[in-house]
């Protein structure tokens, strides 16, 4: 076993101050997803974890690539029959994190989850790499398969019948809306005194407040 009571960091690249903060999260978020983007210690800014609650009650988290971000919310997509998707049927409230430790931020976002239009899906879907497209198509995500000659075997199959033809976007394929009611910004600072402003969802407008770190 590795002892990491020693495992430390100094917190001190940036501030969190109220008189600096946007009064929209939304725009809080595209400052922030902006720096993150042009970091170049950050390969995938938009790479986020998605936790929704499972049957047992326990949370299960993955990560997902956020694809759109709008006032009204954050999109990404899935297999709707993935445990994700099933989750969600069941319990449409999610938590989304950004992590950027180049920056030393993390952006922890609670949402009720939608999915989108069907058109909205299928002109994302077309806009992948056929071989991406051929994927999704392809793989029954979280259920068991036998092997991975499995997948293989039906990519090569589907390669072959949409060699000159457009690939279909499964029905069980698309994108999800997570509309936020609270998105708290988090920034690391010395001492582990961190800022931690949090914006919470009154009817149409944004109330913020300080947390103690």
């Amino acid at each position: 076993m590795e002892n990491l009571h020693d495992k430390r960091k100094i917190y001190e690249k940036s501030q969190l101050i109220e008189s600096e903060i946007k009064q929209n999260p939304i725009e809080q978020f595209r400052d922030w997803f902006s720096e993150a983007s042009e970091n170049p210690s950050i390969s995938e800014a938009n790479a986020m974890s998605v936790a929704t609650v499972e049957e047992d009650g326990c949370p299960r988290t993955r990560m997902v690539l956020l694809k759109e971000y709008t006032y009204e919310g954050f999109v990404f997509y899935t297999n709707y029959e993935s445990r994700k998707g099933r989750s969600i049927e069941k319990n449409h409230k999610a938590c989304l994190h950004f992590f950027w430790p180049g920056l030393e931020r993390q952006i922890i976002i609670k949402a009720d989850l939608e999915k989108i239009a069907e058109n909205m899906s299928d002109g994302y879907f077309h806009s992948r790499p056929k071989g991406s497209q051929l994927g999704a198509a392809v793989s029954p995500q979280s259920q068991i398969i036998p092997d991975r000659a499995f997948l293989e075997e039906k990519l090569k199959k589907m390669e072959l019948e949409f060699e000159n033809a457009e690939v279909p976007r499964p029905e069980n394929w698309g994108g999800y809306i997570a509309k936020p009611y609270e998105i708290e910004f988090w920034q690391g600072r010395p001492n582990r005194l961190h800022d931690r402003i949090l914006y919470t969802l009154k009817d149409v407008d944004w109330e913020i407040s300080r947390l103690a770190p």
